[in-house]
């Protein structure tokens, strides 16, 4: 009865033989770098997509010389109208004239359009130049047309017109 028989010895492996593989995950050089990377990337863009946000700008305030020369700039014949873009999304059109009645020449005129429900609570605030970037200066004694787009005023509106107030004026 030979087969019967404990070996008294551990076998030893032969060192001809290849070891036997453990079982187990084996990761190559190249997966190990590119799971970094893959993680590095998707660490990237979830701080940019979550991260903190940069401050809002400052809010524009008018300096003393603006407010001393702000009764010279009167907005006249102001108006509303409701248009459809080319996507059938309702804009709200606030069109008027700004004259400037004093002595200086205007290089830009920022105008905050300030929309209420019907509980007079605001709803939106909107600021928009009515004078300057695309249109240039505002010339003493002349008075220059305006036109002023928005998209997304919430439903909550009254459908009124907004109050406007001019925030900022800059001189030539």
């Amino acid at each position: 009865m030979l087969e019967d028989r404990i070996p008294l010895e551990p076998e030893r492996p032969d060192p001809r033989k290849p070891a036997a593989e453990k079982p187990g995950l084996k990761i190559s050089p190249i997966m190990f770098v590119f799971g970094i990377g893959t993680l590095l990337v998707l660490g990237i863009a979830g701080y940019l997509t979550f991260g903190p946000k940069p401050a809002p700008p400052p809010e524009p305030v008018l300096t003393p010389e603006a407010r001393q020369y702000l009764p010279n700039l009167a907005l006249e014949g102001v108006h509303m109208q409701a248009a459809e873009s080319f996507t059938n999304q309702r804009v709200v059109e606030i069109l008027g004239n700004i004259a400037n009645h004093g002595n200086r020449a205007v290089k830009q005129a920022l105008v905050t359009c300030v929309f209420y429900d019907y509980s007079n609570q605001i709803v939106a605030r909107e600021n928009d130049y009515i004078v300057g970037n695309t249109a240039g200066s505002l010339a003493p004694g002349a008075t220059r047309p305006f036109r002023l787009a928005f998209d997304t005023i919430p439903d909550s509106w009254t459908q009124a017109l907004p109050t406007l107030v001019i925030r900022e004026i800059k001189f030539e």
